[in-house]
């Protein structure tokens, strides 16, 4: 939550900047440009998965086990003969679903619609929608996510394959969108409370501003008010904010994996750390280690900076 208030305490426009303005300002930033270079790299290489991994993230090698970079192998391969560049790219591929789809439910349409609500409507509305999450943001992520996991797994799954049986989809069972559906599911309902937060706060102080009042006097309806009106008014806020997050749902779907409560049946850059861990492997194998660790780092670390150059590119006293 602290990166939350200190986002929310930066000194913002009213307005959003114009896209084209705002993409100006980012080129002439070689931080900020890099930052995106590297994220749209994993991401895109996680997209493209099926595509550019050259072995299947299943695929084994006992023959070539435990072995260093090679032409056969660019990273080199795990104690199965999994090849680390394939299982990299899966990888990337699992935190992409995880990361979207979290910002997407938790950020965007849960953060964003109770903010612009409750810092709207006040009073009752208002109270319930920050004592709820309150409530939410108490509760240990992992205890839940572990409650959650031991007692939902199983019936997810099992109406996973009965909508594949019944509709004779496939993939719905095979792709593993249970493990996903409960990760993501779980990640949003914490991730919803700090943006909701930043956004009824700025809200707040908008509610009163003439345009709102003449919405308002003019018969707007409340939803009108909201996404037309205040929405515009908190986008800056919210790039960086959203920009933020995405790296630390990145983090957070890591290390679940690693404590084995993520995802599972899929690679996941945590799982591939967990298989690596161990004295005799980072003395003898540190490529195991090395690789995953690198990339999650350069991905967390890439947003983090990016969400700090949009703070002083958006915000007019920094600029």
């Amino acid at each position: 939550m602290s990166t939350f208030e200190s986002v929310a305490q930066a000194p913002f426009a009213p307005a959003a900047s114009g896209v084209p303005r705002l993409l100006r300002r980012i080129i002439t930033r070689p931080v900020a440009v890099g930052a995106i270079m590297v994220i749209v790299a994993i991401y895109m290489a996680g997209i493209l998965a099926p595509l550019i991994a050259p072995h299947g993230f299943n695929e084994t090698d006992l023959m070539h086990g435990n072995e260093g970079p090679s032409s056969a192998h660019l990273l080199g391969t795990d104690r199965l003969g999994h090849d680390l560049l394939s299982r990299s790219i899966w990888s990337a591929q699992t935190t992409v679903i995880i990361s979207v789809a979290t910002l997407i439910n938790g950020g965007l349409i849960m953060g964003v619609s109770l903010g612009l609500l409750a810092g709207y409507r006040r009073g009752t509305t208002d109270f319930a929608i920050m004592r709820l999450g309150d409530i939410f943001h108490s509760v240990p992520t992992i205890l839940l996510l572990l409650i959650i996991n031991a007692s939902l797994r199983d019936r997810v799954e099992l109406w996973a394959e009965q909508i594949s049986d019944f509709t004779g989809i496939g993939w719905i069972g095979e792709s593993g969108m249970a493990s996903y559906f409960l990760v993501f599911g779980t990640l949003s309902l914490f991730g919803w409370v700090g943006i909701a937060r930043l956004v009824r706060s700025q809200v707040l102080a908008l509610r009163e501003s003439q345009y709102v009042i003449s919405a308002r006097a003019s018969g707007a309806s409340t939803g009108r008010i909201l996404f037309r009106h205040l929405l515009p008014n908190v986008s800056n806020l919210l790039i960086v904010a959203l920009t933020i997050s995405l790296g630390g749902v990145a983090a957070a779907e890591v290390g679940l994996s690693f404590l084995g409560i993520g995802i599972q049946d899929r690679p996941t850059f945590g799982l591939m750390i967990a298989e690596a861990v161990g004295l005799q492997n980072v003395r003898e194998h540190t490529h195991l280690i090395l690789v995953p660790g690198a990339v999650i780092v350069a991905l967390v670390l890439s947003f983090n900076l990016l969400g700090d150059q949009l703070t002083d590119i958006l915000s007019p006293r920094r600029r």
